[in-house]
């Protein structure tokens, strides 16, 4: 009928949309208390956006300004499809090293070319980002172990911090691996391609953002010093001081939307590493929205924070920027700003866009040794060799895995050092599955159960019994180990063995090879005159070992709820001169 109101959407549907675009969710809760802070937060972080941006730009083998096209285009997208109330995308220092190492050498020196690499690098990792979040495949991240983050993570800080001693020391970038680029800052040294005005800036720098952020945390240091210093810069430059390279002039606006020319070759060579991106930012974005979430009560959707971030990676790859992921770093200076929504975002971006049409001049006195120093300040913040160290005491195996991981970014690459860290890591979950615990079980007087010999040597055992305790799923790279034990228990037993009980509640599952195997020990146990009885075994793996064909010698009767149960009947049916201690 004409003139009446349009039909209420259903809760349902509401509640679908509100899922996929959170900023609905916002708008309709907004109270007009939070515009105050959300507008002076959103001008804070503009400060710190713009040098941070740029500086992880530069890190990133690509000119400062696309910093600032990598944050513009994903804090609007994140503030319309994240599901985290504060939190801040863009560049980051983490993914510097990845993203040079990626599109560097296939740029071969073009810089246009490293340009739609990147933009094009970025929309990958944003395709596989939107795919795991929408097949709910988080959990890939979880490959990414503590020893593989540990030790990428200090490489990553000390390969940045590497790239950026020519720009703090006022010459040109180097390129290469971390041995190249140690002889090459030797050699810029040597031959006196120093500028002492860049140094000054530089090393300025990089002590006040450190003494700062040290006594005066709660001051927005970034800010300051980076206004410090392009004002101290553009009166040097004034005054005829040319030997400080600076950002120099800058476009004016945003480019339009537009898709990378590269060929299906170059997706094939970027598609590793682009996987690679999507884990790591997955890893650190899930972690710190959890955070944040926990901190007022809420609860966050990681598949949807997925879909969320490879939507902004797509804005930045269409915007001529690169891959971003959340920042440990930017969020926290919104939230003590006084945050309260992703509307900070948006203000935040609005920010950036005004001086970008407006006031581009500001920017280009900004000394190229400051973002270094910035750069080199945020990479010394998640740089952690106290948690490496510290992985020594607590497991060796794991540190050794940390320092390979470490080793293989700084001397084989970004790409080559996480995959040899992933392949060590799955080798070693491989190696303690083949190869799992396993115990002969005891009596121990005054305590419930039965126990491990070995930690309790004045155990007791019941004559004519082996209990043997299999701490793993049965399965075709174990079985032979499996069964190699138990005929040593046997061996070692201080009485001829009658029966051997299995403690089987790990054993989740028996695949057929592992039956193939259960079957040739239950052959050489009845030769010896030996029953084989399972304790605790979970009801669909017994299940499957009936459906296997193996019922001639597993009965029903060879199956028992416990260990302990076990113990009883074999007491039962075989009277032996044995007595437990909570039988007085």
């Amino acid at each position: 009928m004409n003139g009446s109101p349009p039909p209420t959407p259903s809760p349902a549907s509401a509640a679908h949309w509100t899922r996929w675009v959170p900023a609905l969710r916002v708008v309709r809760g907004y109270r007009r208390e939070w515009l105050g802070h959300d507008l002076l937060a959103g001008l804070v972080l503009t400060a710190v956006l713009i040098p941070v941006g740029m500086g992880y730009a530069q890190a990133s083998g690509l000119p400062p300004i696309h910093g600032l096209y990598a944050t513009v285009l994903p804090l609007l997208a994140y503030a319309l499809f994240g599901p985290s109330r504060v939190l801040v995308l863009g560049p980051d220092s983490t993914l510097a090293a990845v993203i040079a190492a990626i599109i560097l050498p296939l740029a071969a020196g073009s810089p246009g070319r490293a340009l739609a690499l990147a933009g094009a690098l970025a929309l990958l990792t944003a395709a596989f980002q939107v795919l795991l979040g929408l097949a709910r495949l988080g959990m890939v991240a979880d490959l990414l172990s503590k020893p593989i983050r540990l030790g990428f993570m200090n490489a990553i800080a000390f390969t940045v911090i590497i790239s950026q001693l020519p720009g703090l020391l006022g010459a040109r970038g180097v390129s290469g691996s971390i041995p190249d680029r140690v002889v090459a800052l030797v050699a810029i040294v040597r031959d006196g391609l120093v500028s002492p005005t860049a140094v000054a800036f530089g090393l300025g720098s990089l002590v006040a953002l450190l003494l700062l952020r040290r006594w005066r945390p709660r001051w927005p240091a970034v800010l300051l010093v980076v206004v410090a210093a392009t004002a101290l810069s553009a009166l040097l430059l004034r005054h005829g001081d040319a030997d400080l390279p600076i950002l120099g002039t800058i476009p004016r606006g945003l480019p339009l939307p537009a898709w990378p020319g590269i060929g299906w070759h170059d997706v094939v060579a970027l598609a590793p590493g682009a996987l690679i991106i999507a884990l790591l930012s997955l890893a650190d974005t899930s972690v710190l929205s959890r955070t944040l979430a926990a901190r007022d009560g809420s609860r966050v959707d990681q598949n949807q924070e997925m879909v969320a971030l490879g939507l902004a990676n797509a804005a930045a790859g269409l915007f001529q920027g690169f891959p971003v992921s959340s920042s440990s770093s930017r969020t926290p200076v919104a939230e003590a700003a006084g945050a309260r929504t992703q509307l900070t975002g948006v203000f935040g971006a609005a920010g950036i866009v005004a001086v970008l049409v407006l006031a581009p001049g500001l920017l280009q006195t900004m000394p190229i040794a400051l973002l270094s120093a910035v750069v080199i300040v945020a990479c010394l913040s998640f740089a952690d060799p106290k948690g490496l160290w510290a992985l020594r005491r607590q497991r060796r195996v794991e540190f050794l895995l940390a320092l390979v991981c470490f080793a293989g970014v700084v001397l084989l690459g970004v790409l080559e050092g996480i995959g040899l860290g992933i392949g060590l890591s799955l080798m070693v979950l491989i190696w303690n599955t083949w190869h799992p615990y396993s115990a002969v079980l005891v009596r121990v007087d005054g305590r419930k159960g039965f126990h491990d010999a070995l930690r309790h040597p004045t155990g007791r055992t019941v004559p004519g019994l082996v209990l043997f305790r299999w701490d793993a799923p049965l399965f075709f790279a174990n079985a032979e180990v499996f069964r190699e034990r138990a005929l040593q228990a046997l061996d070692e037993a201080p009485t001829p063995a009658v029966w051997l009980v299995v403690a089987a509640d790990a054993m989740t599952d028996i695949d057929t090879t592992a039956a193939e195997s259960l079957g040739e020990l239950m052959a050489e146990l009845r030769q010896r005159q030996v029953q084989l009885h399972l304790a605790g075994l979970k009801g669909p793996v017994r299940d499957r070992l009936f459906h296997y064909g193996l019922t001639p010698d597993l009965t029903e009767a060879r199956f028992s709820p416990t260990v302990g149960a076990a113990v009883n009947l074999y007491r039962a049916t075989h009277p032996v001169n044995w007595k437990d201690w909570d039988e007085d």
